[in-house]
């Protein structure tokens, strides 16, 4: 198990800490552990990826229609001259 330590943690903050902690019937410590764990866990589980992002915006706009054009066969390359 990984150990971390706050700094700088103001006195009000750790104070309501200690108190919610006192009303759980657990340490400081655990109910910091607890208090992280909730909270990660209520993350969003995937954010869009930008494209998803940019149609869901211009969706509402009635969307971008773009002609995209054929595509060619890759050219060969220039060969150094001697």
């Amino acid at each position: 198990m990984a150990t971390i330590t706050i700094r700088n943690l103001d006195d009000r903050t750790k104070s309501r800490l200690r108190l919610r902690a006192a009303q759980h019937s657990r340490s400081m410590e655990e109910e910091a552990r607890t208090i992280l764990r909730n909270a990660l866990a209520a993350e969003a589980p995937n954010a869009p990826d930008l494209a998803a992002a940019i149609g869901a915006r211009f969706r509402a706009l009635g969307g971008v229609e773009l002609d995209i054009p054929s595509r060619e066969a890759i050219r060969k390359p220039p060969r150094p001259a001697r």
